[in-house]
């Protein structure tokens, strides 16, 4: 098996691509409590550095600590865990721990919000190993407020995505959108 890395414009985040599906529904892991859901999450938590394990669609991001050791010396242990994970045949996520849906019917505007991001802004973003997040849309302000996760949680450039990218996007084809802010 080959896994192929790159970085990301987190400076503390590595994607790795295995070359197969990692999974149809982006899930992220912020500390060993909840990677105790993923055998894979689990297994990369236990390595020193690891501060947050992140799975796109066909690569999986790994944060590590800002101030700890340098990514020559971590990347062969995650290979190494990502490796060990996918020739193993487990899991992605163990039994029982699928996440919840939401249930509530989205508004008209909510709808196209989350129909743009989908379509048109989340597959930019996965590109660099995050994700971004609907949270919340106040409709008597305009102001959107998103969720980032994997290498775009806590980028140096995820303030200016958010204003420059998706701001102007969502307010060019949701004239509702007056403002974007960062949920954290």
């Amino acid at each position: 098996m080959f896994i192929q890395t790159e970085p990301t414009p987190n400076p503390n985040v590595l994607k790795f691509i295995p070359g197969r599906i990692v999974s149809s529904t982006p899930r992220e892991f912020l500390s060993i409590d909840q990677a105790l859901a993923s055998p894979l999450a689990e297994a990369l938590f236990q390595l020193e550095e690891v501060t947050g394990v992140f799975f796109g669609d066909d690569y999986v991001s790994v944060t590590r600590a800002p101030h700890g050791r340098d990514w020559s010396e971590i990347k062969p242990e995650v290979l190494a865990a990502v490796m060990d994970h996918f020739t193993s045949g487990a899991p992605l996520i163990r039994e029982g721990a699928e996440s919840e849906t939401e249930s509530a019917e989205d508004s008209e505007i909510v709808a196209e919000i989350k129909s743009l991001l989908d379509s048109r802004i989340r597959p930019a973003v996965a590109q660099d190993g995050g994700d971004i997040l609907f949270d919340a849309f106040d409709e008597e302000t305009g102001v959107l407020s998103l969720r980032m996760r994997g290498a775009c949680a806590g980028c140096p450039s995820s303030a200016m995505t958010l204003k420059a990218g998706v701001e102007q996007m969502m307010r060019h084809y949701v004239p509702e959108v007056t403002r974007v802010e960062q949920v954290i």
